[in-house]
């Protein structure tokens, strides 16, 4: 044992044995950077299924447009499918600045396990740098024995081997590296491919809005009249919870007023005159929300009965985060019963869905609706703000809270 001590001594420096025997085991600062790839990966996986849904609704709609024959039904789907496009872009965009993340923290690993792989290798090209630079002649004059010379070589036999592997694995991660680099350099390029593509797909939009904005001229003498008398019940209202109410009794009241009949003209014969009973008028249906849907791409920040913040009353809806500027829709089909700024809240917009569903949603910074519109699901309402970008839904069925994802999912 102290003749291996010697050759080993000879050899190496002991800070290389120290190298060679060290573990490759993580510490708490690589752990975290897994933790990162983990969530990174989870981002991409969100964005992805997304995209997918934007993409499926989007050729839907336009398959509708194709066959629409009228022309205000035809400008409804496209502007529609325009805005899911838009939707699947910005899903796009999440799903490659996802990727550009995990490529940068798998990087990040990658270097933390060079930097452990490389040590013990760096001193041992050092080492043997030493041992080469040696004269043979004077590794044979060093006194000892022959069987220090064996332990020599069985010690060589022995080391070679390690260090080819040790190295092997090395050259394995260099070249892993030099992949990721090129995988970071085509998602980089598929993100500004995709930012492009989200500009001239905002463009189509702005061009079908104005479009429609153009063809509803002729109609904005009632639509303003309802705008208003919407704006004086925001004013009067105390909270959101109050104003959908209201909203909702007047589209009770107007719905009601509707199934009215109208003016019959006198008969020939007035003894042959018949009473309508105008209370076998049918009512509303009270179906479900098929196809009920989110209105914005982004990721669930507080669910439905989360408790606020400071242990206040429990939210009575969902809050999503999403990406600056991104474009919100019609969750379902419906009227606009309010459409504007509402204190506290920002910009908001209230849509009446058939059977007493009503969805309110808040955070947007532009209004792409007004009130008296008929919506599809998925027509454009307008985009989310700058910044931290915040957008709240809320869905009530004849007044009542109801999870929102719990109607997607047909609960």
């Amino acid at each position: 044992m102290t003749s291996s001590r010697r050759v080993l001594s000879f050899l190496l420096p002991a800070s290389l044995l120290a190298g060679l025997s060290a573990s490759a085991s993580l510490d708490a600062q690589q752990a975290a950077r897994f933790d990162d790839v983990a969530d990174a990966r989870r981002a991409l996986v969100e964005a992805q299924a997304q995209g997918a849904a934007a993409r499926t609704r989007a050729e839907r709609l336009e398959a509708e447009a194709a066959r629409a024959s009228a022309a205000a039904e035809k400008t409804a789907h496209e502007a529609a499918a325009i805005a899911a496009r838009i939707q699947q872009t910005e899903a796009e965009i999440a799903g490659h600045q996802a990727q550009v993340a995990l490529i940068g923290r798998e990087r990040e690993v990658l270097r933390a396990r060079l930097a452990e792989r490389q040590r013990p290798v760096v001193r041992l090209t050092a080492s043997l740098q030493r041992l080469s630079r040696r004269p043979p002649a004077l590794a044979l004059l060093r006194p000892g024995s022959v069987r220090e010379t064996m332990y020599m070589r069985a010690l060589l036999a022995t080391m070679l081997p390690e260090v080819q592997r040790r190295t092997a694995a090395l050259r394995a991660e260099i070249e892993r590296g030099k992949a990721l680099q090129r995988r970071a350099a085509l998602a980089a390029q598929n993100l500004r491919e995709s930012q492009r593509r989200l500009t001239a797909r905002r463009g189509v939009l702005a061009g079908l809005e104005t479009r429609q904005r153009l063809e509803s001229r002729q109609v904005t003498g009632a639509a303003d009249r309802e705008a208003e008398r919407a704006l004086a019940l925001a004013e009067q209202a105390r909270d959101l919870g109050t104003l959908t109410d209201d909203l909702r009794k007047a589209g009770a009241l107007r719905d009601r007023l509707a199934q009215l009949p109208g003016p019959i003209m006198r008969p020939a014969r007035p003894e042959a005159a018949q009473v309508t009973n105008v209370g076998d008028a049918p009512g509303p249906t009270t179906t479900g929300l098929p196809g009920y849907m989110l209105p914005v791409t982004g990721r669930l920040v507080s669910g439905f009965g989360d408790s606020q913040r400071g242990g206040g009353a429990r939210v009575r809806g969902i809050a999503l985060a999403t990406r600056v500027g991104a474009q919100l829709v019609a969750p379902a089909a419906g009227r606009v019963a309010f459409a504007g700024p509402y204190r506290g809240y920002g910009n908001i917009v209230i849509v009446e869905h058939p059977g007493g569903w009503t969805s309110l949603v808040t955070g947007l910074a532009r209004l792409d609706t007004s009130v008296g519109a008929q919506l599809l699901a998925g027509s454009p309402l307008g985009a989310a703000g700058d910044g931290q970008s915040l957008v709240t839904l809320e869905l009530r069925r004849d007044g009542v809270p109801v999870d929102p994802l719990g109607a997607m999912r047909g609960q």
